[in-house]
């Protein structure tokens, strides 16, 4: 065990308590274990099936489903139209894949600041950044706050651009009374196991575009198609299809697809309790001076996916990474959430330096992100809270 991070104080708890962790049960596994004992474990029915779900859960016309999250923006991003030249507005504020699907389709990305009170990106910034080889803006509902949706759709529009939304957070969340999934011209979803619902893998692009939709469903499986209305030669016979564009292998399987189905069943369970956590946290940490709680906007009504601790450096004598490296003393590992994308070696080689998007600069050297996740007990949530006040008031700047 390690030391304490307190001189002569014992932990706040004997066992590890990690920032993530999905919940599996019986449910969960019987909906795999049908489909292992079926003739479809890919390209099945259980495709289909979870499409229609999370068009019901979402309200949007159309969703497909795909590998994972990346490959979901990689798609959208195609969709979109974005090639060579072309420039793509996002957050830095976010894992690499959002900007990474720019320059798969040989496009630059462009980062704009983010809002240093809600952490998602600031649309002022967005209309900033906009250039005549502007094709898309991809914005991150960072934690499971929704983005200011209206606001970016309305510079979108203005500027004849395309909204991707990159939701891998924010299923379960709702803006301005509509589910998050049905506003964007496009949003994705990430179902990785820290996430909210879990296939294991998989992702999807949802979108009330019919277009688009088509579009999508090329990219997914190889650009090959069987529906004669987009061949451009006669079917030879019943087997006969097309490539008519150059896609990629997207697919879900049907068992990742199975496990999503049982795991959105339980949605509602999972977002309750994840807003329990995160009202018991903020109440706990809105009292210390020397620790900064996220703001929400009220369009916004969130499930999280991710609680972000912020350090308020100026109250304290020890820094983020001592403060990570305390709470680690005292068995509750946490983790960061993000390191700048173009903090990046890649980035760098591409000419991109520090300085960028100071909000964000300054964000990311003062947050960690505490544990979140269904199966957290009142015990786990307690410890966490303890863990941090026990730390923050130690090394108070008196």
């Amino acid at each position: 065990m390690k030391k304490p991070a307190i001189e002569g104080g014992a932990p706040v708890r004997e066992t590890k308590i990690y920032y993530g962790h999905q919940y599996i049960d019986d449910a969960d596994i019987q909906a795999v274990v049908e489909v292992m004992k079926s003739d479809n474990l890919t390209c099945g029915p259980k495709i289909g099936e979870l499409e229609e779900k999370l068009c019901r859960l979402t309200g949007a016309r159309y969703a497909v489903v795909c590998s994972n999250g990346t490959a979901a923006l990689h798609m959208a991003a195609m969709a979109a139209g974005v090639g060579a030249g072309d420039e793509v507005i996002t957050t830095p504020m976010t894992f690499a894949a959002s900007a990474n699907c720019a320059l798969y389709c040989g496009a630059r990305p462009v980062f704009a600041d983010i809002d240093p009170e809600t952490y998602n990106i600031d649309p002022d910034k967005v209309e900033a950044a906009i250039t005549k080889k502007t094709k898309a803006v991809v914005v991150v509902d960072y934690t499971g706050q929704s983005v200011e949706l209206d606001r970016i759709m309305e510079i979108c529009r203005k500027h004849g651009l395309t909204l991707i939304e990159d939701g891998a957070h924010v299923i379960g969340t709702t803006y301005k009374g509509r589910a998050n999934g049905s506003v964007s011209d496009m949003t994705t979803f990430s179902f990785h196991p820290v996430k909210t619902v879990t296939g294991g893998e998989g992702g999807a692009v949802l979108t009330n575009d019919e277009t688009l939709y088509k579009k999508l469903l090329l990219y997914r499986a190889h650009g090959i198609t069987r529906d004669e209305a987009q061949m451009e030669h006669e079917p030879d016979g019943a087997w006969y299809y097309e490539q008519v564009a150059l896609g990629y292998n997207y697919r879900m399987t049907d068992m990742q697809a199975a496990l999503l189905i049982s795991q959105l069943d339980k949605l509602p369970l999972f977002r309750q309790r994840r807003k329990e956590i995160v009202a018991k946290y903020d109440e706990a940490f809105g009292r210390l001076p020397m620790l900064f709680v996220q703001k929400e906007i009220p369009d916004s009504d969130t499930t999280r996916h991710l609680y972000i601790l912020r350090i308020v450096p100026e109250r304290l004598t020890i820094d983020r990474k001592q403060f990570f490296e305390a709470l680690a003393a005292e068995n509750v590992c946490c983790n960061v959430h993000y390191i700048p994308t173009y903090y990046f070696p890649y980035y760098e080689k591409l000419g991109y330096r520090k300085g960028l998007c100071p909000n964000a600069e300054k964000l990311y050297e003062e947050i960690l992100s505490l544990p979140l996740y269904y199966a957290m007990t009142d015990e786990d949530v307690e410890s966490v809270i303890e863990a941090v006040t026990k730390i923050a008031l130690y090394y108070e700047k008196k």
